[in-house]
């Protein structure tokens, strides 16, 4: 049985939810494998290949491929590519390069999704600062996840820190993060930016995927010729990151993150219990 409340957003039992950290390890563990896999010389596709041996022996099946037609079984998006990008061999990555992986699996009938953008060998400053900056609002949303709290948190508390941020980033504002669990992407939709206070209240057993997505420039993006691949329409980088987290009366637990979120969350809570702040908003 499969509970949703009055918005119609799916909320799991505790043993559901372990069902769905397995999967989120198994999305885990193959990003992890990924990172490291990324060099110059190396093409998207080969990332593909790697991800989907991995995702298949850990009894898993790739939740992307075939998924209303997209070929691979994971996103990979290189440079001005913001997300949706298809694996390719046409160019291999080179020194400098930028790209964002994002991965989906399904053990078990249930679902884990999480994307992280990874460097190419020494990249300019700014494109280390860009990663950074989108990492940590990632975080910053995660961190919106409590009981009580409602949705527009996360997008309100993504969007204050990108905009606190210098020089101006762009946060494409057709693309969110939404419910997931026994279907990939699932009620609501979330947004990464607007005010806050806004929708459903956070109950325990919720799970959504938190994925800002931040442009170096403009915010205005395009969509190729292949149906799939987002680009920047000013040509300039972008980065995502993403992880699929579930509501719990002990605070967000971070189902693809190897440690649970634990560490960078812990940080987050010292860091506004130092400044005397909570860092929510009722």
């Amino acid at each position: 049985m499969f509970k949703k409340n009055k918005h119609g957003i799916q909320v799991k039992t505790p043993e559901q939810l372990e069902k769905m950290r397995a999967a989120g390890l198994v999305v885990g563990r193959t990003l992890q494998l990924l990172r490291e896999s990324v060099k110059p010389g190396v093409t998207p596709l080969d990332l593909d290949a790697i991800a989907e041996e991995f995702i298949r022996s850990q009894g898993a099946v790739p939740s992307f491929k075939g998924y209303q037609g997209f070929p691979a079984t994971i996103c990979a998006s290189v440079n001005d590519e913001v997300v949706h990008g298809i694996p390719r061999d046409v160019r291999k990555l080179r020194e400098g390069d930028i790209i964002s992986i994002d991965c989906g699996a399904i053990l078990d009938g249930w679902h884990g999704d999480s994307a992280i953008t990874v460097p190419v060998g020494e990249v300019a400053p700014e494109l280390t600062e860009l990663l950074r900056v989108t990492e940590e609002s990632m975080w910053r949303g995660i961190a919106a996840l409590t009981v009580g709290r409602r949705l527009s948190d996360i997008g309100y508390e993504i969007e204050r820190y990108v905009r606190a941020q210098k020089p101006r980033y762009g946060i494409p504002p057709e693309y969110g993060g939404h419910g997931i669990g026994t279907e990939m992407h699932m009620d609501p939709w979330v947004a990464n930016h607007g005010r806050p206070g806004k929708g459903p209240r956070f109950e325990a057993g919720m799970c959504f995927a938190i994925e800002p997505m931040v442009n170096l420039g403009t915010e205005k993006t395009r969509v190729l010729a292949d149906e799939w691949t987002v680009v920047t329409i000013d040509g300039k980088p972008s980065a995502h990151f993403e992880h699929s987290v579930a509501v719990t009366h002990n605070g967000p637990w971070v189902l693809t993150a190897i440690d649970g979120g634990e560490e960078r969350l812990t940080q987050l809570r010292e860091g506004a219990a130092e400044s005397g702040t909570s860092g929510q908003k009722p």
